[in-house]
């Protein structure tokens, strides 16, 4: 599968979203979220997101997709998380694990219509 997973508005700089969202991403274990700062640019911060397996001292990172943070201006933020794992033997595993982080970010991050505050 390649393609959007989620896509939402959320409150904040993409600088400030991009720490918060490898922060909880590091709390719920499930993948890991690093920002990548040969993909990203003045206006949009790229961050991978990739399933972590290791056996002793061997340390396999998977490639699931890409978490892309455009800055709106007015303290908004673009997110969309673009899955990448069209390729990948074990897809039907890894598209649900995908999809279950894209809306547990999207129900954490999401700006709702009575919203005002930034991200924790």
């Amino acid at each position: 599968m390649v393609g959007h997973i989620v896509e939402f508005i959320a409150t904040g700089t993409p600088r400030a979203l991009s720490q918060a969202i490898e922060q909880h991403a590091s709390r719920l274990g499930s993948v890991s979220v690093l920002l990548v700062p040969w993909e990203s640019d003045n206006v949009t911060l790229s961050m991978a997101i990739t399933l972590v397996n290791s056996d002793g001292w061997a340390i396999e990172h998977t490639n699931l997709g890409t978490v892309k943070l455009t800055d709106l201006g007015h303290d908004h933020t673009q997110i969309a998380l673009v899955a990448d794992v069209a390729e990948h033997p074990e897809q039907e595993r890894l598209t649900p694990l995908l999809r279950t982080f894209g809306r547990q970010i999207q129900e954490r991050f999401e700006t709702k219509a009575n919203d005002s505050g930034r991200p924790s």
